[in-house]
């Protein structure tokens, strides 16, 4: 889905003057704007109500499934400096920078939608609208404090430097903005999910562009299990996946496709699994196969090419794909070039990205479970998990057992240390299904997020044989406030 911005409808809040420096954009009165005066107009508000530049480069590359490919003549400066965990203030595609624009940009189009819906309140019905709006404003916030905070921990988020939450549209040129706290921009998610959620509906003609009820719970499955609330994670997640041997995504059946049947299912609405995709302007489906950063032959061969990686010792159905004799990649964009000036040859680049899917819930479900200590439930979700992730799997013999997941996953002492805690038997079980996580959303930056929350420590070797290291609790895991902020008055990370 390409959103369809209107023109003029809102001004960018003075976050987006502060970080993208646009003063033109501020050149006229906030109120200077299209009268939104119909439920059709508001539906459009909210399709631009979603971050339309993607997380995925920035995060992929960050976390240690990137390795230095070596070898490549030539490397962009954006993926050195992440490669690197330098503070990068570039504005391109898949940086920081471009991130956090759209973000703001995204809860500056629901904030406008949501005081539009106030003031038609007693004229039209546009409760599935506010609700919409209201979880995508939670989710940008959402993304937001997951890149440029710390992960939420109850005993310091009262005092864990946030981000600004903004709640709404902007009435004046110039508006001074302070960060919130980490438990205040959770408290403000919570609050807008809730009410979110008991009005969100399902009744778009597109629905998988927008968050439906299944959508929406599954974003409040992974903003439970963020926060430690076990019980929430379940209530949530019980709401989405019912029979999940059925309801995951079928990596086996993917084999039996070719490499393009593959990019064009994978984001797709067709597959089944699928929950919420957003429609990005992206460069990632060249750079996840061409970056010097990325997944290399020696990152690839014990993580997918052998049945050692897997508790039955059996192949992994992941079909991947070798760019040269340095890169390998599993296929999973389609890149589409809507081009601007087809003469001259002149467009912008967009992926279907795929934001919340059925794979993640049952694995966030069986994560809960396990932080519950209710391990047999937790094996439920992971036999009928794997099982579309194992080739020849056998569910008569291949079953996952607390002894077998002990055994192969192992605790390594001060690897896994979340701030809640972990005893031996949970570590193990985590350890797994963050492993099942990884190769299941390799490219898609989902890793990054495990790596921050579980304190994970990762070295990045480089080609010229030396390795730099993000320990644990590491202040470059929380990425720098872009310059431009800084100077509308942001508070920066300690570094």
């Amino acid at each position: 889905m390409i959103k369809n911005k209107i023109n003029n409808v809102i001004l960018y809040a003075t976050l987006a003057f502060a970080f993208v420096g646009c003063s033109e954009y501020l050149s006229e009165l906030p109120d200077n704007r299209t009268l939104i005066d119909s439920p059709d107009k508001v539906s459009q508000l909210i399709t631009a109500a979603y971050p339309d530049q993607d997380y995925a480069l920035m995060a992929e590359i960050m976390s240690d499934n990137a390795d230095d490919k070596g070898n490549i003549s030539s490397v962009e400066q954006l993926d050195l400096q992440l490669y690197q965990w330098q503070d990068s203030n570039l504005e391109e595609r898949g940086s920081p920078v471009n991130y956090w624009n759209s973000c703001y940009e995204a809860i500056s189009q629901a904030n406008q939608a949501l005081a539009s819906i106030e003031e038609l309140k007693n004229k039209f019905d546009l409760s599935t609208q506010k609700g919409e709006a209201l979880i995508a404003r939670a989710y940008a916030h959402f993304m937001l404090v997951n890149f440029w905070a710390k992960h939420y921990d109850v005993t310091t988020a009262s005092t864990d430097l946030g981000i600004p939450y903004v709640l709404e549209p902007e009435t004046v040129l110039f508006k001074t903005y302070k960060r919130n706290t980490v438990q205040e921009v959770y408290d403000l998610i919570e609050k807008d999910l809730i009410e979110g959620l008991s009005m969100v509906g399902d009744n778009y003609s597109s629905p998988k562009f927008h968050f439906t009820k299944d959508a929406a719970n599954a974003f409040a499955a992974r903003f439970y299990l963020y926060k430690g609330q076990w019980n929430k994670v379940i209530k949530h997640a019980d709401r989405v996946v019912t029979n999940p041997a059925s309801e995951a995504r079928d990596m086996v059946a993917y084999g039996n496709m070719n490499l393009t049947g593959v990019r064009m299912l994978y984001n797709s609405v067709d597959e089944p699994a699928n929950l919420l995709i957003i429609s990005t302007n992206s460069i990632w489906a060249r750079r996840h196969r061409s970056s010097r950063f990325g997944l290399s032959v020696d990152k690839i061969r014990p993580q997918l090419f052998t049945g050692a990686s897997n508790p039955f010792n059996k192949n992994w159905a992941y079909d991947t794909y070798r760019s040269n004799q340095y890169t390998y990649f599993t296929p999973k964009y389609n890149e589409y070039f809507k081009y601007t000036n087809e003469s001259a040859g002149i467009g912008l680049p967009y992926l279907a990205q795929t934001m919340f899917d059925k794979d993640e819930v049952i694995l966030n479900r069986a994560e809960a479970s396990v932080m519950l200590e209710n391990f047999n439930e937790a094996l439920n979700y992971l036999n009928a998990y794997i099982g579309n992730k194992t080739i020849t799997y056998d569910p008569n013999t291949d079953i996952l057992t607390e002894s077998l997941i002990q055994s192969e996953y192992p605790v390594i002492a001060n690897e896994y240390t979340p701030a809640y805690g972990l005893n031996d038997k949970q570590t193990s079980f985590i350890k797994a299904i963050a492993e099942f996580k990884r190769r299941q959303f390799y490219h898609e930056g989902f890793r990054w997020f495990d790596v921050r929350r579980f304190n994970l420590s990762i070295t990045h070797e480089l080609d010229n044989g030396s390795d730099i290291v993000l320990e644990k609790q590491d202040l470059r895991k929380q990425l720098q406030i872009p310059l431009t902020a800084q100077s509308g008055g942001l508070q920066q990370n300690p570094r």
